[in-house]
């Protein structure tokens, strides 16, 4: 393997999959930067999550995100076949997602994050996962191929990551809940 060090991108460009140089201010590198910061932040939440089932899902999403991302990097991914992204991803994660809503005593209103370490840490990634579906959109809304399941993956993922720090919360005994006898109001949605 050579160096990582090319200095092509010095003039504050960089290669697309195809060989395309765009600018690295563009919306579709940003996008994909945006989703490689949600698969570190990812990360980081796995390495200090001490529960072993959301540590091994992780590292499954985690694994598919790079898909998402070179979807992303290439113009023609949505042309491509098989495609980058499948339904049968985005489908995965809707069951995990309702699998979680299944589970009794899993919070049904906002969450204060901050109250449990690994649970804040994906309370992080959810927003990260939200920013980067937020950049996705910009780029299809400029006009520039986008394969829609990129933004319906990003969406399901970012449902799912909210669960998995509720999750966490449930299974360490901690109360996140946002409203509580001295802070009443109105319920509201889930947090996503």
């Amino acid at each position: 393997m050579g160096s990582i060090s090319t200095e092509r991108g010095d003039s504050g460009e960089t290669s697309l999959i195809g060989g395309a140089r765009v600018s690295k201010a563009s919306l579709r590198v940003e996008a994909y930067g945006t989703i490689d910061e949600l698969n570190s932040m990812m990360g980081f939440a796995r390495s200090i999550c001490e529960d072993e089932e959301v540590r091994n899902l992780t590292r499954e999403i985690q694994r598919e995100l790079f898909a998402v991302s070179g979807s992303i990097a290439n113009p023609l991914g949505h042309l491509k076949e098989p495609p980058y992204i499948t339904e049968e991803m985005i489908a995965r994660l809707t069951e995990h997602v309702h699998r979680i809503e299944g589970i009794e005593g899993i919070l049904a209103d906002w969450s204060l994050p901050g109250e449990h370490r690994a649970a804040a840490a994906y309370d992080v990634a959810r927003t990260v996962c939200r920013r980067a579906e937020r950049a996705v959109v910009r780029l299809a809304e400029a006009g520039e191929p986008v394969d829609h399941r990129a933004i319906a993956y990003l969406n399901r993922l970012s449902d799912l990551l909210w669960l998995l720090g509720r999750l966490l919360e449930l299974r360490a005994g901690v109360n996140a809940r946002l409203r509580d006898e001295e802070h009443e109001g109105p319920r509201w949605s889930r947090a996503w």
